[in-house]
């Protein structure tokens, strides 16, 4: 593998071209300083600014508008006929010709699979690319996710895994000093309602909340409202997977008229209900995972910490 020189600016006789068909792995690319590396990527990925301009090379099957319930019941659909919810756009990754494909294992409804990916790549006629696929469940995760990227690509990666990790240390800390945190909801859907899993509790957590649903490292679980309502948390934090704030708002008041015990709840109540652009920070595992719990400190404790995230990050409800 060709050297690499320092962190952010590859050798000029590295020839990698790459394919990214997951938000995540565009970010840790970019964030490894490889982003002029990029050739392609999936309809979804949108940070850096710069990567909107690349060729894309996946799209969904199903169509995305509509209400939550609505998206929910197309990809329900799908799945159960055990169709794939998106598909790789096989001539434009011939004619990319990537030598390398950065995916994902964990979720057939967040991205193209890996099975997808590689049924797509056996069918190339050129040159077989060497894929990647990512599968992270906390964060710790995140931070070997970016150390295989950047030994696959011929980049260190040292640097920026310590200086995210010391960004989360400082967050931790100070959050934890607060004392005994408020007991937390954080929600990834809403009709039906889902709770988020994954690295969210984690982030809760160290953030200095009580997650009070969904487990670390654990795929997110359905919520049947009347659990919602028992548990009564202080704090409700709407982070719907693919959603920005204007569209959770509008699925946040969706849910709000549907449910009578709505405006009963202590969160609601104080108004202590929160919306967060899930699309851009708390779905996506990569570096801005770190930015995620930083807005969560921000939520939680609002007198400890200004990272001025809102309101493009986060808004009150």
């Amino acid at each position: 593998m060709t050297a690499a020189s320092p962190l952010g600016s590859p050798s000029p006789d590295l020839e990698h071209r790459i394919v990214t068909l997951i938000p995540s792995a565009t970010e840790i690319v970019a964030v490894l300083g490889l982003a002029s590396r990029l050739v392609g990527r999936s309809h979804e990925c949108d940070y850096p600014e710069s990567v909107r301009l690349l060729p894309v090379c996946t799209r969904p099957k199903f169509d995305p508008i509509g209400t939550s319930r609505e998206v929910h019941e197309r990809v329900s659909a799908l799945l159960a006929t055990a169709l794939s919810v998106y598909e790789v756009d096989l001539a434009m990754l011939e004619q990319l010709a990537p030598t390398h494909i950065l995916t994902q294992a964990q979720c057939e409804v967040c991205a193209v699979s890996l099975s997808e990916v590689e049924a797509a790549v056996a069918g190339l006629t050129g040159g077989q690319p060497h894929i990647l696929s990512l599968q992270p469940n906390v964060l710790s995760d995140l931070w070997e996710d970016i150390a295989r990227v950047g030994a696959a690509l011929g980049v260190p990666s040292e640097h920026v895994i310590q200086s995210l990790q010391a960004r989360v240390r400082a967050c931790s800390e100070k959050a934890q000093s607060a004392g005994t945190g408020r007991r937390v909801a954080c929600i990834e859907w809403t009709e039906p309602l889902m709770a988020a899993g994954n690295w969210v509790p984690e982030l809760v957590e160290r953030a200095g909340g009580v997650n009070l649903f969904g487990t670390t490292g654990k795929h997110s679980p359905w919520l049947e409202w009347a659990a919602l309502a028992a548990a009564d948390p202080e704090v409700i934090i709407f982070m719907p997977c693919g959603y920005n704030l204007a569209a959770t708002r509008k699925a946040v008041a969706d849910l709000a008229e549907s449910q009578p015990q709505w405006s009963s709840l202590s969160a609601v109540r104080r108004g202590e209900v929160f919306l967060v652009d899930g699309n851009q920070y708390f779905n996506r595992p990569g570096p801005r995972l770190v930015d995620s719990l930083e807005i969560l400190a921000e939520i939680l404790h609002p007198g400890l910490f200004a990272f001025s995230y809102a309101p493009l990050g986060w808004q009150r409800f």
